[in-house]
């Protein structure tokens, strides 16, 4: 089915965040990142830092800097140009565990902005929590259907409830990705671009 609507991961989909990272313990980082999101909710700028103060023993100076800046950190080679191909088609919106500043600082890197950002912050909850999807359904006044195309390289965070919802899944094969059940599988976002423009 042609997608009316795409919804992206961003961090680990469409911003590499392990190139922002770094290597060393990422997984770990990753993981503990995971755990902090499940308590009270604070804002993702907030447990970026605490989660590199945790495993790196990095400064809480320095480690408030690397998350209030984590937007920054680079997009994947193909996401620009392969996002602005699927817009030309589809509405584009992203359902992020991250904050407003995030998205701030990825659509200047992008260059464009997204028909919306649907964040942590803004829905004080995150992901794979379902009310992110709800209230990207709200905000973009779409129900839950297979014309809506859900993508991720997180089968953990995002393909699960993105399919318990009844969405189309798309898991994107990046670097650092966790594998799952979905519809669609792709090695990168530009063969998502390719796909998109020929259904």
């Amino acid at each position: 089915m042609k997608p009316s609507l795409l919804t992206f991961d961003i961090f680990g989909t469409v911003l590499d965040w392990r190139a922002g990272l770094g290597d060393r313990d990422f997984d770990r980082l990753v993981d503990v990142q995971g755990e902090l999101e499940q308590g009270r909710f604070r804002p993702y700028a907030e447990i970026v830092a605490e989660s590199l103060v945790r495993v790196r023993r990095i400064d809480v100076v320095s480690a408030a800097r690397m998350g209030a800046e984590a937007g920054t950190w680079p997009l994947f080679p193909d996401s620009r140009e392969a996002l602005r191909r699927m817009q030309r088609t589809a509405k584009l919106a992203a359902t992020t565990n991250s904050d407003r500043a995030h998205g701030e600082q990825v659509q200047a890197q992008l260059g464009f902005r997204f028909d919306a950002w649907i964040c942590a912050e803004e829905v004080r909850a995150y992901k794979p929590d379902r009310r992110i999807w709800e209230a990207a359904s709200r905000k973009l006044g779409k129900p839950f259907d297979r014309s809506w195309w859900h993508v991720s390289a997180y089968a953990d965070y995002d393909l699960r409830t993105a399919r318990e919802l009844g969405l189309t899944c798309v898991f994107v094969r990046r670097p650092h990705s966790r594998p799952g059940p979905s519809d669609v599988t792709v090695p990168d976002l530009a063969a998502l671009a390719d796909l998109v423009e020929a259904s």
